[in-house]
């Protein structure tokens, strides 16, 4: 149904809720796992949302960007004015009052939240069906930019599968799922119960390659060649850090291997996000 706003007056619908505050990033990654729906931002990303086959709640946009959304409502709702879903349309400045910033590319919808794999089931149909041979966990990264970037790299890199550890941001914040173009609904993905947890990623078979810098760090450029990486039916679990303080020394410990980009320039480390592309990059399967 389309419902028009001539001013964001928000007692006008409980529906709105859904909208507001989203600048406040503590509230919302509480408000929005308890109210099971994530906040999908632009037109391409509700597209891609809606073709990995997740259900909107409602949609909110500037008329224009109708147009553009028409067949993705269709597809999702059954029916052009959304059906039962809501589509409220209003002009930019009152979509920006409402939602406290201005739209990218005019157009929000909120999805209803997928039920993740467990991780043992994710682990077994990653590969389009097949088990995943080469994953990355994401250790208690903080910053939303810096795990959507982590999931486009993995999207463009062909990594089977992301998981991320019970601190870890959410995925499916509305940064991160913007900063990854939409890509968190393509890579298969899931969160762990508890962390470290290598000894169960050892009895699916996989090394378990720790990106850290240590004394005993081996250089990418030699970990490349290594059977890890190599071998036919290898099994490779990268584990990347947190943004300032890198990986705990207990994950450190419990890794197969420990691994380093090589560096010059006097600089030490990459961001977490350059740092996942050049990994994955290095250790693609052909």
């Amino acid at each position: 149904m389309f419902i028009h706003l001539s001013s964001p007056d928000l007692s006008a619908d409980p529906r709105l809720d859904d909208y507001t505050k989203l600048k406040d990033v503590r509230l919302r990654s509480l408000l929005e796992p308890e109210r099971g729906l994530y906040m999908a931002e632009s037109s391409n990303v509700i597209k891609r949302a809606i073709e990995a086959g997740h259900r909107p709640r409602s949609f909110l946009m500037a008329q224009r960007w109708l147009p553009d959304l028409t067949a993705e409502i269709v597809s999702s709702t059954g029916a052009e004015d959304g059906g039962d879903v809501p589509i409220f349309l209003a002009d930019e400045e009152v979509l920006e009052q409402l939602t406290g910033f201005h739209l990218h590319r005019g157009a929000l919808a909120a999805m209803h939240r997928p039920e993740l794999p467990s991780v043992s089931d994710l682990l077994a149909h990653a590969r389009g069906g097949s088990p995943a041979r080469r994953i990355v966990i994401l250790e208690d990264l903080v910053d939303h930019t810096n795990v959507g970037a982590a999931f486009r790299s993995a999207a463009a890199l062909g990594l089977d599968a992301v998981l991320v550890t019970p601190s870890c941001a959410d995925p499916l914040y509305r940064r991160s799922v913007r900063v990854s173009m939409g890509t968190v609904f393509q890579v298969p993905w899931t969160r762990l119960d508890r962390w470290p947890d290598v000894d169960a990623l050892h009895a699916e078979g996989f090394t378990v390659a720790a990106l850290a810098l240590s004394d005993d760090s081996v250089s990418l450029d030699d970990f490349v060649y290594s059977p890890a990486v190599t071998a036919p039916d290898s099994r490779l679990a990268m584990i990347m850090g947190t943004e300032g303080d890198g990986l705990s020394r207990r994950t450190i410990s419990q890794a197969d291997v420990v691994v380093k980009i090589p560096m010059s320039g006097g600089v030490d480390s990459l961001n977490v996000a350059a740092a996942s592309a050049v990994v994955f990059w290095a250790t693609r399967i052909p």
